[in-house]
C-alpha cells in the first residue's frame, strides 16, 4: 500500500496555499491569523485519515469561534480545493478517484493549534 509521506501532503498541499487563501478571502495575506498545513493521521485499507491544523500565526489569535465555522468553507473553496486534494490522495493509495470524503468537526487540540480532520472511506 503506498504512503502518504509528509513530502506528498506538502505537494498536493503547499504552504504557499494559506497565503492564496487569505489573498482571495481577505484582500490580503497578512490578514490571516494562522497558517494551513496538510498532515497524515492514519491510514488503512479502507479509510485514510488527515487534518489539515490550523497553526496560529505570530501576533495573531486562534479563536474557536473563528475556526468552527471553517469546514463548510473549506469544503467549497476553489482555492483550498479540498474535493482535488481528496482525488490527489486517492490516487495515490490506489483507490478510485472518487472514493468519498468529508471534512469533520474543527478540533481545539490548543490555543495555538486547531485541526479540521478531512477522511476519506474506501468502499
Amino acid at each position: 500500500m503506498a504512503t502518504l509521506d509528509q513530502a506528498f501532503v506538502d505537494e498536493i498541499f503547499p504552504a504557499q496555499r494559506t497565503d492564496d487563501f487569505f489573498d482571495a478571502l481577505f484582500g490580503g495575506a497578512e490578514e490571516g491569523a494562522y497558517d494551513i498545513r496538510l498532515v497524515c493521521r492514519n491510514v488503512t485499507p479502507v479509510r485514510a485519515q488527515l487534518a489539515f491544523e490550523l497553526r496560529q500565526r505570530p501576533g495573531k489569535c486562534l479563536v474557536c469561534n473563528l475556526t468552527y465555522g471553517l469546514p463548510q468553507v473549506f469544503q467549497r473553496h476553489p482555492v483550498l480545493n479540498v474535493a482535488g486534494v481528496a482525488k490527489a490522495v486517492a490516487k495515490r493509495l490506489g483507490w478510485p478517484e472518487n472514493t468519498p470524503w468529508k471534512l469533520e468537526p474543527t478540533e481545539e487540540i490548543s490555543h495555538e493549534l486547531h485541526a479540521i480532520p478531512l477522511v476519506l472511506e474506501r468502499a
